[in-house]
């Protein structure tokens, strides 16, 4: 938004002065008073609907765009720049509406058309990479606006993001490090930094950013950090420490754990390496594992795949004892694996498992109607 406001100064202050029917204090009064709304509807009232007055028409448009008219802004701006074709500031102000309105396509456009007439323009550069659609445009548009303006910190932020995704670590660490340089007490990007750190092996260094980072606030990814690096640097015990802190506050992850299990181990505490060994294998099972296995199983049955879904419903009911997955291993070993024994045993454990009567009450008399067809019963009642 500050672009926007710089150039809507510099509009304001050179193209102030325009007809001599405005009344100059009365706009400056709605400028004062942002009340931009007002002040659009007194200059169109003053200049008629086909002006080619550049000067009224960019300041109309101005005022449309800084008041949320955004059809009208850009029925202005677009005015101006069929009248002045490639003026810049206009440009921008027409990819900033498009932008605003979700059109961006056009945004694109225009800004392309900036580089086209300022190949060294960083604004543009910055905007566009945060429209690309692929990876490989942002990249290449981080890379020039990095190159650019090497200090700025969303740029530097967002290109050594794009480089950790392709693990070119050594080079997201330089241009963090250029704009920590630029900004020594830049929180954001000394943070950045630490992962980026430990995969190059910097456990030092990540040890002693993060001791000062956390004098200024005690951040959970600087802790996790840092406790990586005591590990490598055979610190155990510090590692356990740090780790700990984040256990008796919640926040622990499966990778945290697993850090104090192996540093448990080294530290030859085998009780405590065990008790960690198995939360970690805990915080590592979702809520969901079963549902997931269960959806794996359906699409194998559908792929005719039926030992590999009996498989993918077997591995499901390890996590959970789901009644939806003994109903479909019932029906997979009853339809297309004809196994009947399996199959009324686990029609059994759905009827036993006491499935709700009035949501599965399709599912449960016909578990129980396909028991007797199976064994010859008479009745199949829950076991």
């Amino acid at each position: 938004m500050k672009l926007w406001l710089l150039l809507g100064l510099f509009v304001f202050s050179t193209q102030f002065l325009l007809a001599q029917g405005v009344d100059k204090e009365k706009l400056l009064e709605y400028y004062e008073s942002q009340r931009y709304a007002e002040a659009a509807q007194y200059l169109q009232s003053i200049y008629p609907e086909d002006t080619k007055d550049i000067k009224a028409l960019t300041q109309m448009a101005y005022c449309n765009m800084m008041s949320g008219r955004f059809p009208e802004a850009e029925k202005n701006y677009l005015k101006v720049n069929a009248i002045e074709p490639h003026n810049i500031p206009v440009l921008f102000s027409l990819a900033h509406i498009n932008s605003r309105r979700g059109n961006t396509a056009k945004a694109k456009a225009y800004l392309s058309e900036i580089i086209q007439l300022d190949s060294l323009n960083f604004s543009a550069y910055k905007q566009l990479a945060g429209f690309s659609d692929t990876p490989g445009a942002r990249l290449q548009y981080l890379k020039k606006a990095n190159i650019l303006n090497s200090t700025d910190p969303d740029i530097a932020y967002d290109l050594s993001m794009a480089y950790r995704e392709t693990k070119q670590y050594e080079k997201a660490y330089d241009v963090l490090e250029t704009a920590i340089g630029a900004d020594e007490d830049n929180f954001t990007l000394q943070q950045a930094q630490l992962p980026v750190a430990n995969q190059l092996g910097k456990y030092k260094e990540v040890v002693e950013t993060g001791e000062k980072l956390l004098k200024k606030n005690t951040d959970v990814n600087v802790i996790n950090e840092m406790g990586q690096a005591y590990f490598y640097l055979k610190e155990y015990q510090k590692c356990i420490t740090l780790f700990k802190t984040l256990e008796d506050l919640g926040v622990q992850n499966e990778g945290t754990l697993y850090f104090m299990a192996l540093s448990y181990r080294e530290l030859k505490e085998y009780d405590y390496a065990a008790i960690y060994a198995k939360k970690t294998i805990d915080e590592g099972i979702s809520d969901h594992t079963a549902l997931y296995y269960t959806a794996l199983g359906g699409i194998y049955e559908a792929k005719n795949r039926f030992t590999d879904a009996q498989e993918a419903y077997k591995r499901g009911l390890t996590f959970d004892n789901s009644n939806t997955i003994n109903y479909r291993l019932g029906l997979l070993y009853d339809f297309n694996l004809k196994q009947t024994k399996n199959a009324v045993t686990y029609y059994h454990l759905y009827l036993k498992n006491k499935p709700d009567p009035e949501k599965e009450k399709e599912q449960i008399s016909y578990a129980k109607a396909r028991i007797i067809s199976l064994t010859g019963q008479k009745q199949a009642g829950m076991k």
